[in-house]
C-alpha cells in the first residue's frame, strides 16, 4: 500500500471483506441444491422440467422480492437490512433438510383445500428455495448501498468486483464440500452445515458495520476521501425515510437501462450455476465427488473476472473519462469474451476439459460485466435510491432467470426423449454466447452518455 493510501486510512476495505463473505455465504447456500441435483433427481425420480419448476421457483420469488428488498433496505437502513436478509436465507436453507415432511404437510393441505396434491419431494424443495430466495434478495441491494456508502466513484467498481467475488468463492468452496458432506453425513446434513454458516457472519455485521457518519473507527481523512466526489449521507435516528416512488423511477431511460442489462444476462449465471452439474452427467456421465474439480476450477476462473472486471474502468478513468463511459467502454470489450461458449459442444468430444475452460472464460466475463453494471445505478442515482433501483433491476433478472430455467428444463427433457440431451445444451449455450452484446447494445441506445439523475 503506497503512503498516500496509508495516510487516507483503509477501513473501508474491511466493510468491502465483510461484504465479500455474505456474499460468499449467499452463494454456498444456493448452490447446495444444484450440486446434489443429479442424486436427487435419482432418488427422487425428478425431470428435467421437475427441478427446472424447483429453481424456477427460486428465482420467481427472488426477482419478486428483489422490488421490496430494495425498498426496505432503503427504509430500515444498511445495517439491520442485511441482517435480515441473511437470517431469513440462512433459515431457508436448512428448511432444504426438511424437505419432505415439509412437503407432506402441504401436500395434504393442498388436498383439503380441493386442489391437487404436487409430489412430497418436490413440493418441499420448492417452499424451502422460496425462503431462500427471498431472503437472498437483500444481499446486493444492501451490499450495492453499503459500497455507495463507503467508497468513492472512482473505486466502486473495485470494490464491487472484489465482493462480488464472493459469489465466486462461494461457487469454488460448494463442489469443495458439498458432496463429500453428502456422501458421508448425508444430503440433509449437508444443506444444515452450509444453512448454519450465515449467522456466524451476522456477529461480525453487528460489531463492525455502521453508516460512515456514525463509524467511531473511520479516520477523518478516510471519510473525507469517500465523499470528495459524492454527496454525504447521514441518517438520523427516527427521521421519516424519503422515499422515491416506483413510477417515478420509472420514468428515467436510466433505470430501464439496467433492467435490461439485468434481464438479459443475470439468467445466463443462474443457467450455469444451477445446470451446469447436471450438464456435466447427461453429457460426460460425470456424478457426485467427480464433479468437483471441474467445476472448482471453472469458478476459480470467474475470481479473475470479477475482480480484473472491477478494476478495468479505472484505466479510462485514469485516462480522463467519466465513470459512466468508462464502464460502458469496459463492458462492451467484456461482451466479447461469453462468445467463445459458442465453442462448447463443438469441442466437446475431445475432452470434457475444453466445456469447462471454455464456459470458465464464459462465466467470468459475466462476473466482470456483473460489477460494472451494479455499479452504473451508483454513478446515475442518489444514494437514496440505489437500494430500490437495485431492487427494480433485480427483479427483472430474476425473471430473465426464471425463462431461462424453463426454457433449459423444457429443451433438455425434449431432446432427451429423441436420444440427444446434447442438442438441447447447444441452443442454451448459444443463448448464453450472444445475451451480453444484445443487453449492452440496448443500454447504450437506452443511456448513450453520462447523464446522471439530478431531480430525485
Amino acid at each position: 500500500m503506497s503512503d498516500t493510501n496509508k495516510a487516507i486510512g483503509k477501513y473501508r476495505w474491511t466493510i468491502c471483506g465483510l461484504l465479500f463473505f455474505a456474499t460468499t455465504v449467499n452463494y454456498l447456500d444456493r448452490q447446495v441444491l444444484s450440486l446434489l441435483a443429479p442424486s436427487l433427481s435419482e432418488e427422487f425420480g425428478w425431470s428435467n422440467s421437475d427441478y427446472a419448476n424447483i429453481t424456477a421457483v427460486f428465482q420467481f420469488v427472488y426477482a419478486i422480492s428483489m422490488l421490496f428488498a430494495g425498498r426496505i433496505i432503503d427504509k430500515i437502513g444498511t445495517k439491520w437490512g442485511y441482517i435480515l436478509a441473511i437470517t431469513i436465507w440462512s433459515l431457508g436453507a436448512i428448511m432444504h433438510a426438511y424437505s419432505l415432511p415439509i412437503g407432506s404437510a402441504f401436500s395434504t393441505i393442498m388436498v383439503w383445500v380441493g386442489v391437487g396434491a404436487v409430489p412430497v419431494s418436490i413440493a418441499g424443495f420448492m417452499l424451502s428455495r422460496a425462503v431462500l430466495g427471498f431472503g437472498e434478495s437483500g444481499n446486493f441491494p444492501a451490499a450495492i448501498k453499503a459500497t455507495a456508502e463507503y467508497f468513492p466513484k472512482k473505486e466502486r467498481s473495485l470494490a464491487t468486483g472484489i465482493f462480488n467475488s464472493g459469489s465466486n468463492v462461494g461457487a469454488i468452496l460448494a463442489p469443495l464440500t458439498v458432496p463429500v458432506i453428502a456422501e458421508y453425513y448425508g444430503w440433509e446434513f449437508a444443506f444444515i452445515l452450509i444453512g448454519a454458516i450465515g449467522f456466524f457472519w451476522i456477529v461480525f455485521w453487528y460489531f463492525l458495520y455502521e453508516i460512515p457518519s456514525r463509524q467511531n473507527r473511520l479516520s477523518k481523512t478516510e471519510f473525507d476521501y469517500i465523499h470528495h466526489d459524492c454527496e454525504i449521507l447521514v441518517e438520523v435516528p427516527n427521521e421519516k425515510v424519503e422515499k422515491v416512488a416506483w413510477l417515478k423511477l420509472l420514468n428515467y431511460k436510466q433505470t430501464w437501462a439496467f433492467v435490461f442489462g439485468k434481464f438479459m444476462t443475470d439468467g445466463v449465471w443462474w443457467f450455469f450455476l444451477f445446470w451446469l452439474p447436471k450438464y456435466l452427467e447427461a453429457q460426460f456421465n460425470m456424478k457426485g465427488t467427480e464433479i468437483v474439480i471441474p467445476l472448482a476450477v471453472l469458478y476459480s476462473m470467474t475470481m479473475v473476472g470479477s475482480i480484473g472486471g472491477g478494476w478495468f474502468p479505472i484505466y479510462f478513468i485514469n485516462r480522463g473519462h467519466n465513470p459512466y463511459d468508462s464502464r460502458m467502454k469496459a463492458m462492451l470489450v467484456i461482451a466479447l469474451f461469453p462468445l467463445v461458449v459458442l465453442l462448447a459442444q463443438p469441442l466437446g468430444y475431445i475432452s470434457f476439459w475444453l466445456p469447462v475452460l471454455l464456459i470458465g472464460v464464459g462465466a467470468s466475463a459475466h462476473q466482470a460485466w456483473s460489477a460494472n453494471l451494479f455499479t452504473t445505478v451508483s454513478d446515475m442515482f442518489p444514494k437514496k435510491a440505489i437500494g430500490s433501483i437495485i431492487g427494480i433491476g433485480g427483479m427483472a433478472g430474476g425473471i430473465g432467470g426464471v425463462l431461462v430455467s424453463k426454457l433449459g428444463g423444457y429443451l433438455f427433457d425434449y431432446y432427451d426423449g429423441l436420444g440427444h440431451i446434447q442438442t438441447g445444451y447447444t441452443i442454451m449455450f448459444v443463448l448464453c454466447a450472444v445475451a451480453y452484446l444484445i443487453a449492452w447494445t440496448i443500454m447504450k441506445i437506452l443511456v448513450p452518455k453520462y447523464s446522471p439523475i439530478t431531480d430525485l
